[in-house]
């Protein structure tokens, strides 16, 4: 099954048991049992210092690496013989209950875990003893997305298949399609990466762009495909995908920054004209009418002229 956020949590959880056993581990032999590339260790080894015993500080986890292999330096000290017991702090019991009570509200979580959850905040309440009472008079309410994650981690852990009407901002459209999901990850937006049935191909949808979702009873078959290494970001032009020459004055050189390209050259006035490549090269308009006085599409020229249209569309809209 793919990985997705779930998976990454209980990895990570037995990560810190098996560097607890092995001082200066290898990077590579640590990847490798775990299935994982090595960027993907060094992003959790990036998070685990960050974890505690506490929400106060003091007692994180001292993890680092040199690149080649990695220390756990106070294993001992937050060994099982030697941690002091747990105990929360009013504000910290408030803020555990309070989530615990809106993530157990979340629509798709599978029933065994709202029960497990609803449980297990029982025994808070009872720990906490008079701290419960303020948090009864908080509650939290999730954006959309959070609905939409808890539908989409549910069909990757149940592998059903899942309907979507989600917004193609390169088409300016709404479109309806059922997915196979594969994975969940997040690149800047969180991300559900599956096989899109509409298209016939492996597609990525962000989930800030699904207007609705539901999960189909039929089984989810995606094919078989390799996962491809998010290391180096979502956007990862082939050497296959057509060719966009975009020339930027000194105010558009942030293109250069933002966009991956083959080629950047620089122009008299300070500007610079970029060569990239993209699957799509008609989700460029977005980017020339963002540049506005400060860029053009130079090539290939049908996109150009696509792009000119396009600003003098929006300049008439913006007049009426």
């Amino acid at each position: 099954m793919a990985p997705n956020a779930i998976d990454q949590t209980r990895r990570m959880l037995s990560l810190v048991t098996y560097l607890r056993d092995r001082p200066g581990a290898r990077i590579d032999d640590v990847a490798r049992a775990f299935g994982i590339t090595s960027d993907e260790l060094i992003s959790d080894l990036d998070v685990l210092p960050m974890c505690g015993t506490s929400f106060r500080g003091g007692d994180l986890l001292e993890i680092d690496t040199d690149g080649e292999r990695i220390w756990w330096r106070n294993a001992d000290a937050l060994g099982s013989d030697t941690a002091q017991p747990l105990r929360l702090a009013s504000d910290e019991a408030t803020a555990l209950l309070v989530a615990a009570r809106a993530v157990a509200t979340l629509p798709g979580l599978r029933e065994s875990d709202r029960d497990a959850l609803r449980r297990a905040t029982a025994k808070l309440e009872e720990a906490a003893g008079e701290s419960a009472g303020a948090s009864s008079r908080l509650s939290v309410t999730f954006e959309s997305e959070g609905g939409v994650f808890a539908d989409m981690d549910r069909a990757i852990a149940e592998q059903r298949r899942l309907w979507l009407r989600y917004y193609s901002p390169a088409r300016d459209e709404l479109t309806e399609r059922e997915v196979d999901p594969i994975r969940l990850f997040a690149v800047g937006h969180t991300y559900l990466e599956g096989w899109c049935r509409l298209s016939e191909a492996r597609r990525t949808f962000r989930l800030d762009r699904v207007a609705a979702i539901r999960l189909l009873e039929e089984p989810a078959d995606p094919p078989a495909v390799e996962l491809r290494d998010l290391s180096e970001g979502l956007v990862q032009p082939s050497a296959d995908d057509p060719e966009v020459v975009v020339e930027v004055g000194p105010g558009g050189r942030w293109v250069a920054e933002y966009y991956p390209y083959d080629s950047a050259e620089e122009l008299p006035d300070g500007g610079l004209r970029v060569t990239l490549r993209t699957p799509d090269p008609a989700s460029l308009r977005r980017l020339a009418l963002r540049l506005g006085r400060d860029g053009r599409i130079v090539a290939p020229r049908e996109l150009a002229d696509s792009a000119r249209e396009a600003a003098r569309t929006a300049l008439a809209a913006y007049g009426e």
